[in-house]
Parts: C-alpha cells; structure tokens; sequence
C-alpha cells in the first residue's frame, strides 16, 4: 500500500485556531472530518490516519509550533517510512493573493518560517507543497501580526470553497501524482 504524510503547519493553542497563519491545520482538519478521521496527540504532533482509493495517509498537525515544523515532519517521515517526495506540505503564503492556490514540488522558503526549518531539517528543499495565499494586506513591519490575525469577515465567506479545493488537490496528489495535479490546479 502507497503511504503518504499531509503535514498542515500551523501553531496549537486557541489563540491560533482561527489565524491566517493555522490555514493548514484548517485544511487537514477537513480532511480528517471528511473521512470521520479524529486527531489524537502523538509525539511532535497531533495526528490522524485516513485511506483514500487504497493509499494510507497520516495527517499531521506539529505541535511544535511554526519555527520548528521540520522536527514533527522529519519524526513521521523516519518512523512511517514515508520518502519525502510523498510528504505534502500545506502552508500560508504572504506572497500569494488570498485564495490562490499553487503547488510545487520544489522552491525556497519563500520567508516561511516553517518551511524555513523543514528545508533546514531535511536538507533539501525538493518536498512537494501547496501555497495558500494569504494575501499581503499589512502595512510595513505588521506581517507578524497580520498572519497570526484572524480572517476578515469576506475571507470567511470564501475559506470553505477554496479549502474544499485544497482537498481535491490532496486527493489528486495522492491519486495521480504533483506533476498532474499541478497542470490541472495551479492558478485556480
């Protein structure tokens, strides 16, 4: 059986929940939901299993915290003998605007702090990832506190069908691989 590891990044504590930057945990917790999946706490993360067509994944939720994402992603990669080309990464990006959606299976951090450190842990930035654009709506020296901001009340609105969105490109990565689900995802 293909295994895969979803790793959404994101910060644990309520304070966080509904914050820009906690859009993977969002997305997989989701997921989780769509297939009756709950999380349980584990080391490094909160996790849970799900099958889709045949392929096991783990669903991962670090809980230690952004700036060390890469020690939960290199801890479940090591013990579920998961290469890292099947570890899907979800995470925020400023440089997108909000609701634009990209995967890559490859790229720098970007300013990222969690991809930062699990570029850093991995040592190597070859691991595929799906952007979420988050928009860049912060005046100079504010981007901390507008990705640890909550949603605004017309992002909210939108949050549910681009995050059902990220889900089909989750399941066509773990269906038909990133270079098919690049071509018919990217920039929608």
């Amino acid at each position: 059986m293909k295994k895969f590891l979803i790793i959404g990044l994101g910060n644990v504590g309520a304070e966080y929940v509904n914050t820009r930057h906690n859009i993977g945990f969002k997305v997989l917790e989701a997921l989780a939901s769509a297939s009756n999946s709950c999380f349980t706490p584990n080391r490094y993360a909160d996790t849970a299993t799900m099958k889709i067509k045949g392929r096991s994944l783990t669903l991962v939720k670090p809980t230690t915290f952004m700036n060390l994402s890469g020690k939960a992603l290199n801890y479940y990669l090591q013990s579920e003998k998961i290469a890292p080309e099947n570890a899907l990464i979800i995470t925020d990006d400023l440089a997108l605007p909000f609701g634009t959606l990209r995967m890559r299976t490859k790229g720098s951090d970007g300013g990222h702090n969690g991809l930062k450190h699990i570029i850093e842990t991995l040592n190597s930035s070859q691991f595929p990832r799906i952007r979420f654009g988050v928009g860049s709506d912060f005046s100079k020296g504010k981007q901390v506190d507008y990705v640890l901001g909550e949603w605004s009340a017309e992002e909210e609105e939108q949050l549910k069908e681009r995050i059902e969105t990220v889900l089909k490109m989750i399941h066509s990565f773990v269906c038909v691989g990133a270079a098919k689900t690049m071509t018919e995802f990217n920039g929608k």
